[in-house]
């Protein structure tokens, strides 16, 4: 069985969910913000992120807005082995993450991006990035292959719902070329809700397994595979650190996690 977890990191920043204390104040001054739960810090959380997913059960995690800094230490921590493909805003990185690390909330996006793939027991053999667009934004999917003969495709889509399509549709396409009839597993932040796009019925036309849920943007299926646990979000508080009395609420994605079961080679 294969355990895969998928979080959108939104680059490495927290975000409480009382939108009062997500403020422009703390943005240019880095002043915490709290209420009496909750508390907003503007400050460089890759530790934290790193903390909760080293502790997560999972054998391969996609990750997207993963600052690239992050990659060596969310790697160490979690001790998997990582796969990195760039994806926008990274010409001036040793700038952008000096930057970051000061005043993460003010520079946001800006900092640079990547969908980062992590796994645990098995090696990668082979690893691509395959460009899905340039413009107006870049949107990269990560491909790998690991010895145990399944393959990975991470993706962040684009945001606007008809560029999403495009993406998801040559992204499943490529992956599924990639893999030469090969277990997948296909997953990311698509940007599309199952309830608005009929991408997803092409999909499992060719086989993919279900969607997360009608009204959710984060999915990780599978082809050649079947589902064990159906891919569902974790609580909130899962993604919750404490800073003393109050939570910090690591990113404003759900990690989505899914349990597949595929035959042996």
């Amino acid at each position: 069985m294969v355990r895969v977890l998928t979080w959108n990191l939104f680059h490495g920043r927290d975000f409480p969910p009382n939108p009062r204390l997500r403020t422009w104040r703390s943005r240019l001054t880095r002043r915490a913000e709290v209420d009496e739960t909750h508390m907003q810090v503007n400050a460089d959380l890759q530790g934290q992120f790193a903390r909760v997913i080293a502790g997560a059960e999972w054998d391969i995690a996609l990750l997207q807005e993963c600052p690239p800094r992050f990659l060596r230490p969310l790697a160490a921590a979690a001790r998997g082995e990582a796969q990195r493909a760039f994806t926008s805003r990274n010409s001036l990185l040793p700038l952008t993450q000096w930057l970051a690390r000061r005043n993460p909330d003010l520079i946001a996006s800006w900092e640079g991006g990547s969908n980062v793939t992590l796994v645990r027991g098995s090696a990668m053999t082979e690893r691509r990035s395959v460009i899905l667009r340039r413009f107006p934004e870049r949107r990269v999917m990560a491909l790998a292959r690991l010895a145990s003969g399944i393959c990975v495709a991470n993706l962040h889509a684009s945001a606007r719902a008809d560029r999403a399509n495009e993406d998801v549709r040559a992204a499943a396409a490529t992956a599924v070329a990639f893999a030469g009839g090969r277990p997948l597993i296909f997953g990311g932040d698509l940007n599309l809700r199952p309830a608005g796009s009929s991408l997803f019925d092409e999909l499992a036309a060719q086989g993919f397994t279900q969607a997360t849920a009608p009204d959710s943007i984060d999915h990780v299926m599978a082809q050649g595979g079947a589902v064990v646990q159906p891919p569902a979000p974790w609580p909130a508080e899962r993604r919750e650190v404490m800073a003393g009395a109050r939570a910090i609420r690591l990113s404003d994605h759900a990690p989505v996690e899914a349990l597949f079961e595929f035959a042996a080679p």
